[in-house]
């Protein structure tokens, strides 16, 4: 069994790969993690799909033949060539596959560094995927960890310690291109965890702040939550040439806002368009100040710059556990294997008992103490090597070792981590 993962982010794909390769609503997912798994080689797969990124993680039994996969399926959907997406994307596979999804998880690969929408996402990813049946206990594994990691470097530095958003990076552009926000109106399209914070950034400013939505219910009630005040949708295109100020996240798959409905104004309007695909899609230079989320990013470079110290130590954490992974996975195939080698020998114990006790050898009322003393002598006899079966597992030949073990009790090398009961991904699920 191997892990790979198939980035596309920020790092690699310009915004406009990353919308023809986003999957925004549930019933894109199913499809796509069902045409993952109809691949021979690969049997779980998670689909992480966010503004910056979209991320294929699977186990699988090839990776060449995964990798293709996987090309041919992102391509037959995006219209994109196979060629440019292999040469734009980042391919990790087995331990720099979990180190990716390490640094994923601790928000070391996000635009900005040590933001807290990563984690609820990649639950999010992986909670959906569990419950359609596209992933059970090698990812849950994985994932446990990734999050076990993400709580060791929220613990050992201060990475999070001011946690940060796209929205909040988004909120201080706004405020770096105003002399203030305070009492001017602000409209807030969506109703998401990304409009949420954007809506109390701006209350905290002192902005007059509306909330929109296609359901009215959920505008009004977030307005209320936050203490500002709902419009209707229909509404859009009144507003857009009313409000100064735009942030817009929603997960309509075509723009909402467009050239049709964007009428000339006397003052200047300044739009935040955070969603993937694009909510604003305009062609007319009517005093529209645009920033998309790839604009925001002198503002996400002084924030890793901020962060470098800490980021150091989470990087030198995310190595450390991603070896403990390794070392910790490698014990579940040797566990099993051990506990055959002690049932196999403790049968041909007995079935000799039985010979000799048969053949008159020994009288049938010592039955009792002659497999006692068959079995303490087999105990004493694999001990000193079954300890070192265990103790090289955590070592660089546990590979080597395992595989001949399996060999020799006749177990199929990919379902032997199967053996082992794994309740993490039950905890994962209900968010322990």
């Amino acid at each position: 069994m191997h892990y790979l993962n198939i980035s596309f982010s920020h790092k690699n794909s310009t915004m406009e790969v990353r919308e023809k390769l986003s999957y925004k609503d549930e019933f894109a997912k199913k499809g796509c993690l069902s045409k993952l798994n109809t691949g021979e080689t690969i049997n779980e797969s998670i689909l992480i799909s966010t503004c910056n990124r979209m991320e294929v993680f699977c186990s699988c039994i090839d990776i060449t033949a995964a990798t293709k996969h996987i090309f041919e399926m992102l391509a037959a959907r995006s219209g994109i060539s196979i060629d440019e997406l292999e040469g734009r994307a980042d391919i990790f596979d087995d331990s720099s596959a979990i180190h990716h999804l390490f640094s994923v998880a601790s928000s070391l690969d996000s635009m900005v560094i040590g933001e807290t929408q990563i984690a609820g996402q990649l639950k999010d990813a992986f909670r959906f995927s569990y419950d359609n049946g596209f992933s059970g206990q090698k990812l849950a594994r994985a994932m446990h960890h990734a999050f076990k990691c993400a709580a060791k470097v929220r613990n050992a530095t201060d990475i999070s310690s001011k946690p940060v958003s796209i929205a909040s990076v988004a909120v201080s552009k706004l405020k770096s291109v105003l002399d203030s926000v305070e009492g001017k109106k602000a409209l807030v399209i969506g109703v998401g965890e990304m409009s949420e914070i954007t809506a109390k950034h701006l209350l905290s400013s002192g902005a007059d702040v509306y909330i929109m939505n296609r359901t009215k219910e959920r505008a009004s009630k977030l307005a209320q939550e936050c203490g500002a005040k709902s419009l209707d949708i229909s509404e859009l295109p009144k507003a857009v040439n009313e409000f100064e100020i735009l942030f817009t996240a929603t997960s309509a798959s075509e723009p909402i806002i467009t050239d049709e409905i964007i009428k000339p104004c006397d003052f200047d309007r300044y739009w935040f368009d955070m969603a993937l695909p694009r909510d604003i899609n305009y062609h007319k230079g009517e005093r529209i100040n645009l920033y998309v989320i790839d604009d925001l990013k002198n503002i996400v470079d002084e924030n890793i710059s901020s962060r470098e110290d800490s980021a150091r130590k989470a990087h030198n954490i995310i190595g450390r556990s991603t070896v403990e992974f390794f070392e910790w996975l490698n014990t579940l195939n040797i566990e099993p294997m051990i506990k055959e080698i002690y049932q196999k020998a403790f049968e041909a114990a007995k079935l000799e008992t039985q010979r000799v006790l048969k053949k008159g050898y020994i009288p049938k009322e010592y039955e009792a103490q002659i497999n006692k003393m068959s079995e303490q002598v087999l105990k004493r006899f694999l001990h000193e090597m079954t300890s070192k079966m265990r103790n090289v597992s955590e070592e660089s030949k546990a590979d080597l070792l395992t595989s001949a073990l399996q060999f020799l009790v006749q177990k199929d090398n990919t379902d032997m981590p199967d053996e082992y009961k794994c309740e993490h991904a039950l905890n994962i699920i209900e968010g322990k």
